[in-house]
């Protein structure tokens, strides 16, 4: 499950986890404009815990969700909305060679 928030600077994600026990703590996503961030509270050291991520490492992981392992570099059109992922991978975008070359 998970929810979004749009507050005035900055949209907030959280995900929460529905899996099987033991639950994992929420994740917290805050998209910035020019940046993300993923907070994570680490309980065995009673704190949060942070990571910060360009916009470009964000796309990038968006679009690695969907790609086998490999290589890739991503392209984004002059609009912006669409996106390519080229490289060397399992194939799947039709681009890219065998992940051994």
């Amino acid at each position: 499950m998970f929810t979004i928030e749009h507050d005035f600077d900055a949209t907030v994600i959280t995900l929460l986890d529905e899996g099987r026990q033991p639950l994992e703590e929420d994740v917290v996503i805050t998209i910035f404009t020019d940046c993300a961030t993923i907070e994570q509270y680490d309980p065995r050291r009673d704190a949060m815990c942070k990571i910060t991520l360009s916009l470009t490492q964000m796309r990038d992981l968006a679009a690695a969700l969907d790609l086998p392992e490999g290589i890739y570099r991503t392209r984004f059109t002059h609009s912006g909305l669409g996106k390519e992922a080229e490289g060397k991978g399992g194939g799947k975008t039709g681009e890219g060679e065998g992940k051994d070359g």
